[in-house]
């Protein structure tokens, strides 16, 4: 056993984050003495009724100091009808709801009280200034309940943010997904993985310590290689999900571009209800970026309109037109709005008129075809054209391959406007995906560095299996030194049990 703990686990113990589970270890010696917090928790403003929360090893004094309950007396997570007084003068505060959770059953894990007070802020600061002269009670930290409840294992890091994206979440999407994956089910693919990860790592751990003594059986290592390349086959594919996850979390960057009094503003203001840019018959009006927030069919949008492209001796247009180059590369969609006033009489021409149109908006030749793919064109000002005309044109665009998806619409009358929705949200949608299909989706830039990360530490493992076995297991607690920073959870006790369970060591 010396040989062992003196080889597998001093290799372990080298590697930062392998250590002896820091976060329990912080937890078990500083639960006992830590503070206790207070916070206002239903938010900031005036309204019906307000939640104070307490939580910490003074909760119960909290309790019976300003509720006059003992924590015996309080049935848990069960509202009682009290009066709220101040602890120092004995008078009346409030006459609210109070709710007693004895720990470990509570949010932080620890002893917890709520104060369910009404919500004028005279009512708030009164209580707020009688909890803060409790002894042992202080004010909480941004954050500081979760943090407790992390550190008590209620919940993942990606738990934990999960319940950040619901708290921010703007649109139905959002919130299905921020809710998927507060309840663990991203946090499960990656425990799920970490676990393979460290049998993987364990066996081969064993196998270098205990194989000359034959206590090993053969075609371990093959099986370690089989479950480290089905991994990382794995781990691609999850890679490779389009950014779908964190372009729903953080909104589609939607671009609408195109020449010069074309209706771009117009655009803009017709999608927002409201004038959020100046329309004037004079070309280059708008000079900079004008961005809004939508919410397209459950979907987040953030909608910049951008300045007309052409070629101008002004300075300062000139400068716009740079920057709205720069936002349709940057762009997940591009509306290209058209005159459709300016289509060619002879219709055959349209297709080619309009992939020059194309060509202008997107500069870039050699990204052109890709980025075809997150484009869709809106031919304006239809309500200028002859009705017969219109259906012509669209009867064209049907039959045209090679363009992206085209529609017809007036930004002066509204025509055109439902059908040009129906298309706009199917592609924000295609984009974002559905986030309560499939697996869950990448939802931080944190998570895809360290996947990242741990791809190419399971690289590494195959580049070295035959060279030296002791670097390749390097790689393999590399990688799952990544997976355990997005869960929270990595140690080296975990490798240690496995080995002890699967292999009859010392028996």
């Amino acid at each position: 056993m010396f040989t062992f703990m003196s080889g597998a686990l001093r290799r372990m113990l080298i590697i930062p984050g392998l250590r002896v589970n820091p976060v329990k270890k912080w937890f078990s010696n500083n639960l006992c003495d830590s503070d206790t917090i207070f916070a206002l928790s239903s938010g900031h403003g005036r309204c019906g009724v307000a939640v104070l929360r307490v939580s910490g090893p003074a909760s119960a004094l909290a309790l019976s100091s300003l509720a006059g309950l003992t924590h015996s007396r309080a049935v848990p997570r069960t509202a009682l009808l009290r009066n709220i007084t101040d602890p120092r003068s004995q008078e009346l505060l409030d006459r609210g709801l109070v709710l007693w959770f004895p720990g470990p059953h509570s949010f932080t894990g620890e002893d917890s009280v709520e104060f369910h007070i009404h919500g004028g802020s005279a009512v708030i600061r009164g209580v707020l200034q009688a909890l803060g002269t409790l002894p042992g009670v202080r004010p909480a930290e941004a954050g500081e309940f979760t943090r407790r409840a992390f550190y008590a294992g209620k919940l993942g890091l990606t738990e934990v943010e999960g319940l950040g994206d619901l708290i921010h979440a703007e649109t139905e999407a959002q919130r299905r997904q921020a809710l998927r994956q507060m309840a663990g089910d991203l946090g499960q693919l990656y425990s799920n993985w970490s676990q393979r990860l460290t049998r993987c790592l364990a066996h081969v751990e064993a196998f270098i310590d205990f194989s000359e003594d034959e206590l090993i059986e053969d075609g371990v290592l093959n099986q370690v290689d089989s479950s480290v390349s089905q991994l990382q086959e794995e781990l691609e594919r999850h890679l490779r999900d389009g950014r779908r996850g964190e372009r729903l979390r953080g909104g589609v960057q939607v671009v609408i571009a195109g020449a010069t009094n074309a209706g771009k503003s117009s655009l803009l203001n017709m999608l927002c209800q409201r004038p959020v840019a100046i329309v004037s018959p004079v070309a280059g009006t708008t000079r900079d970026v004008v961005e809004t927030a939508l919410d397209i069919g459950g979907f987040p949008v953030l909608l910049s309109d951008t300045a007309g492209l052409r070629d101008t001796p002004d300075i300062v247009e000139r400068e716009g037109v740079r920057r709205a180059r720069e936002r349709v590369e940057q762009a997940d969609l591009t509306l290209v709005v058209v005159d459709s006033t300016h289509l060619p009489r002879d219709l055959q021409g349209v297709p080619s008129f309009l992939m020059g149109q194309l060509r202008t908006v997107l500069h870039s030749a050699e990204a052109q075809e890709a980025a075809l793919q997150r484009c869709l064109l809106v031919l304006n000002k239809s309500d200028l054209l002859a009705g017969q005309l219109v259906e012509r044109i669209q009867k064209v665009l049907s039959q045209t391959e090679g363009l992206p998806a085209a529609c017809l619409l007036s930004c002066q009358t509204g025509d055109g406007l439902d059908n040009f929705l129906v298309v706009f949200q199917k592609q924000v949608k295609t984009l974002c995906g559905d986030p309560l299909s499939g697996d869950p989706s990448l939802t931080q830039a944190r998570h895809r560095a360290h996947l990242q990360n741990c791809v190419q530490a399971l690289a590494q493992y195959h580049h070295y299996r035959d060279l030296d076995l002791a670097l390749a297991a390097e790689g393999l607690r590399l990688a799952l030194t990544n997976l355990g920073r997005i869960t929270g959870k990595v140690g080296a006790e975990e490798i240690l049990d496995i080995i002890f369970r699967d292999f009859c060591i010392g028996k």
